[in-house]
């Protein structure tokens, strides 16, 4: 069974992501209207489509939309599958992430050069959707019980959703990754959009919500109090900025600096959350800044 109800109205489907339990994770907002958040990769799609007809009883007519809280491919590599399995159903996602879903081709050719071999034989790709089926979410618009919360960081197109009735806040990557058997959150600092200032101001953001409790794409609801969680979520950034910065100046690989400083993760993060993406955005977001134009 990949399915758990997480809080009244709300279910969390495992969508086992290269075959991994508890890695990557989607969830069902039961409704009215029933609102899937978050599809995984394309790879995910059949365990997800399991889930949500054999197990959770949706027929083609029933699921009402689909909203990511990002495109990067581990949570929104589905979507054009899953709409095309519910064809009621309309895709959500903000305004600068919207083309790609119809038109993924620039997404899967950069996907490609960032994944190599992994984005078929792990992730799969994007199916584009209907560009009419698709409508931008922006910044306090509101879903069913689901508030869009913009979140930018991460990546520039980030949201993160609020439900009304449960209290939980759907974070997306913008709080980091932590997987249960782990149990350490690092941060995620993907190239090509990640700003530091940004995503400290998205984890305030949140914590002014005073959300019952965070629940990430990797993985899962978390118990500790949320303000608690964000407070370690804003110190790890700044912790691995740091080491970052400090390599930078120094002229020294970032690479090697932060897996001095924070070790090598489990393989199933270093997948997800590696050091070298990591400390690819960090150099992005350090030659940005340095411009004289930033």
């Amino acid at each position: 069974m990949t399915t758990t109800t997480v809080a009244p109205g709300v279910i969390q489907i495992d969508t086992l992501l290269g075959g991994w339990e508890r890695v990557t994770a989607g969830y069902l907002i039961e409704g009215p209207p029933p609102i899937l958040i978050e599809t995984g990769s394309q790879s995910s799609v059949p365990t997800l489509l399991a889930a949500l007809e054999d197990d959770l009883g949706l027929g083609p007519r029933d699921l009402a939309g689909v909203v990511v809280t990002h495109i990067h491919l581990d949570h929104a590599g589905g979507v054009g599958d899953v709409a095309a399995a519910f064809p009621f159903a309309t895709a959500y996602v903000h305004e600068l992430g919207a083309r790609h879903l119809a038109d993924p081709t620039r997404l899967v050719s950069s996907a490609g050069r960032v994944y190599g071999d992994l984005l078929d034989s792990l992730y799969g790709r994007l199916a584009p959707t209907p560009a009419e089926r698709i409508k931008a979410l922006d910044d306090g618009e509101t879903l069913g019980t689901l508030t869009a919360v913009h979140s930018p960081g991460h990546a520039k197109h980030h949201l993160a959703l609020h439900d009304s009735v449960s209290g939980l806040l759907f974070v997306g990557d913008a709080v980091g990754v932590r997987l249960p058997e782990i149990g350490v959150l690092r941060p995620a600092t993907p190239p090509p959009d990640f700003d530091l200032e940004l995503a400290l101001s998205s984890l305030r953001r949140f914590g002014e919500r005073s959300p019952s409790a965070l629940a990430l794409a990797h993985f899962g609801v978390l118990p500790e109090p949320p303000a608690d969680l964000l407070a370690e979520a804003e110190e790890a950034l700044c912790e691995w900025a740091e080491v970052a910065e400090k390599a930078w100046e120094a002229g020294t690989d970032i690479d090697t600096a932060l897996a001095e400083a924070f070790g090598e993760a489990h393989a199933h993060v270093e997948i997800l959350n590696g050091v070298h993406s990591n400390a690819a955005g960090l150099r992005r977001w350090l030659e940005t800044r340095a411009m004289p134009d930033s």
